[in-house]
């Protein structure tokens, strides 16, 4: 089969220019022969125009924001609002639209983009995916998270909602779009050096039916998904729900979760940090991280306190005995002055 090059693509896009938009740029709306909205990654606004006909200033599907300066064709519509970095990935993504047959053989890099693509994985690739995100507030995320029974989503920014997160479980397989909470692995300065995707069932209501549910890019070790401002007091666990469901009933303390239990281990410390509760998974995995965390803490000065759950988590305390049961559990195990600074705050 004769290879169809991005060229091709982008003409045979452009032809169905304001049904691409529909579907990759909803929150704008039709303006005459051009699709307004925000920008490229699906921003509310009227700063890029995208043409919808051919026309003598050019053809149809090319577009610019008068506001940056941007501009280019349908693919990078599709490749921003979606977050994909490969372009193997957004051709197969046109093609699924276009409900061409798949190419089989590996596709160039297209020098027209306005933006050089950034390596699959990397850190640069997760702070674009970070940045097409809209805040949780109303979205599947907020319904996923009410349904694990964590309701205090304040101190949340580094959660995102992507409502077409890009999935393949792995480079053999077929490409799905599912939506998506999207977490920012930050470093101590709160630079963006990673993300974490949890893949979501259409409705919100649990994790999306597909083999590999969560994946991570970028930088991860040391550094974590962080919920408050950095002090002198931290609650460090391995996964999201399980360190926001601990941050239920102590929300005044900031928190982090390392997304594992060899990512724990080896979390970074800010300068300020006095005393550290780790949030550890019930597990062989959990009592490695917290012995080796106590011990790095101890050798800087800092006082390490274990909070360990009735079952494999804390959410899954949370889900299965409810919310006073848990935040007895966890009382007892706080420092006295941390009762009082923090717990009381959730009275």
């Amino acid at each position: 089969m004769a290879r169809r090059d991005a060229s091709d693509l982008a003409t045979r896009l452009g032809r169905q220019a304001e049904a691409v938009c529909k579907r990759y740029l909803g929150a704008g709306r039709r303006q005459g022969n051009y699709w307004q909205v925000g920008d490229v990654r699906n921003t509310p606004g009227k700063s890029m125009f995208v043409r919808l006909k051919d026309t003598a200033k050019g053809p149809a599907g090319k577009w610019t924001d008068a506001a940056t300066g941007e501009h280019g064709d349908l693919l990078d519509v599709i490749r921003e609002s979606l977050g994909l970095i490969d372009f193997a990935d957004v051709a197969e993504e046109a093609r699924m639209f276009l409900s061409m047959p798949p190419d089989p053989e590996p596709q160039p890099q297209p020098k027209q983009h306005a933006r050089t693509p950034a390596p699959s994985g990397s850190a640069e690739a997760a702070r674009r995916l970070v940045a097409m995100c809209q805040p949780i507030g109303g979205t599947l995320v907020e319904a996923y998270l009410r349904g694990r029974g964590i309701t205090a989503l304040h101190g949340c920014g580094n959660l995102g909602f992507h409502p077409r997160c890009y999935y393949r479980p792995d480079e053999h397989g077929p490409t799905e779009t599912w939506p998506a909470m999207v977490a920012a692995v930050t470093d101590l300065s709160d630079r963006i050096t990673g993300a974490h995707r949890t893949w979501l069932a259409p409705d919100g209501s649990d994790k999306a039916p597909i083999d590999i549910q969560r994946k991570a890019m970028g930088d991860l070790l040391g550094h974590a998904v962080r919920f408050g401002l950095s002090g002198d007091v931290l609650a460090a666990g391995e996964g999201i729900e399980s360190v926001l469901s601990a941050r239920e009933f102590m929300p005044g303390m900031p928190a982090a979760a390392a997304l594992s239990a060899a990512h724990l281990a080896a979390i970074q410390f800010h300068d300020a940090l006095r005393r550290l509760y780790v949030v550890r998974d019930n597990d062989r995995a959990g009592d490695g991280a917290r012995n080796t965390l106590t011990e790095r803490a101890n050798a800087v000065g800092i006082e390490a306190i274990a909070l360990s759950p009735m079952l494999g988590d804390f959410n899954e305390d949370l889900r299965t005995y409810g919310r006073d049961a848990l935040m007895a559990h966890i009382r007892v195990q706080l420092a006295p002055q941390d009762v009082a600074r923090f717990m009381l705050l959730a009275a």
